[in-house]
């Protein structure tokens, strides 16, 4: 039983990491219906330009501001030069344009800070917290705890800042409809681009917290691979969503690549390893067939 807590635990917490991933998809899809393939990459931009102004001497926190200040200045770039040229364009060509955009980050992220592997070191120490492993025998590592806990906070704060300010109700109704929203003068482009600079600060986040578990590297642009499963689970346009399905994707993940190895091993034989890379989008396969929209996104029904 202990073994089965320190897993599903585990795997707990690095649900709540993939949601931060997954948030920086909705809040773009949410605003504007933009699917932003280029969200992997621009963790990695994000990441790499923390580090990278790191090693130009700055501590951590003047590093966090400054490359906040880099990702605003790209969401923003981004909105204004990609989105708003292709205003009421068909959603493939926006797709497309982010998967341009995407390939654009990665070749310019290593050409200003480098392309080499680099360690972050955020503060977070990476051991059992004591109390857990004394009272309980359940090793819980202290760096997934409190990263997931900032992780947690910072979904949770987004979710109550869309939901309950004024900018999150504008951000509500431009999502609903466009032209509505224009209509009643809500400023379509500066909602565009504030969203855009959020998901950049999101990726921030999420690129140092990944980037001090993992390193700093080309892989980080991968990450973004695992949020797709949690945006099926939770649906699109869901802030909570994008919580409770990396919750589910996570502890999942964990428990199916510890215990469904040895059950297909005793049946047919073989090596059924390495079964938490594809479990997830298995998972996000078959909820497709019963509940598309996913569990708190929105039915999309068109009358003819």
């Amino acid at each position: 039983m202990q073994f089965f807590l320190e897993v599903l635990i585990g795997g707990l917490l690095s649900g709540v990491m993939y949601s931060l991933v997954a948030l920086g998809f909705v809040l773009i899809f949410k605003a504007s219906g933009v699917f932003n393939f280029a969200q992997g990459a621009m963790v990695y931009f994000a990441a790499l330009s923390l580090v990278g102004v790191m090693g130009k001497g700055a501590p951590l926190w003047l590093a966090f501001i400054l490359a906040f200040g880099i990702m605003t200045i790209l969401g923003i770039a981004t909105e204004k030069f990609v989105l708003r040229k292709m205003v009421n364009q068909a959603p493939i060509s926006l797709f497309m344009a982010t998967i341009g955009l995407a390939f654009f980050i990665e070749g310019l992220a290593p050409l200003l800070w480098g392309n080499d592997v680099r360690a972050l070191e955020i503060g977070l120490v990476d051991e059992p917290i004591p109390y857990l492993l004394d009272s309980f025998n359940i090793v819980v590592s202290s760096f997934d705890l409190t990263a997931a806990g900032l992780a947690l906070a910072l979904v949770a704060g987004l979710a109550l800042f869309f939901q309950f300010t004024r900018v999150g109700r504008a951000l509500r109704a431009v999502a609903d409809d466009h032209q509505a929203a224009l209509s009643i003068g809500i400023p379509l482009q500066h909602i565009w681009a504030l969203v855009w600079a959020v998901a950049g600060f999101v990726a921030l986040v999420a690129g140092m917290l990944w980037g001090s578990r993992n390193g700093v590297q080309f892989a980080l642009t991968f990450t973004a691979l695992k949020a797709l499963p949690v945006l099926i689970l939770g649906g699109f346009t869901s802030v909570p969503g994008a919580i409770v399905g990396g919750l589910i994707i996570g502890a999942s993940e964990k428990l199916a690549e510890i215990y469904i190895p040895p059950v297909m091993q005793s049946m047919f034989g073989g090596n059924f390893g390495g079964i938490e890379g594809w479990f997830p989008y298995v998972m996000a396969l078959l909820f497709l067939l019963v509940r598309p929209e996913g569990l708190f996104g929105e039915k999309h029904i068109d009358r003819v």
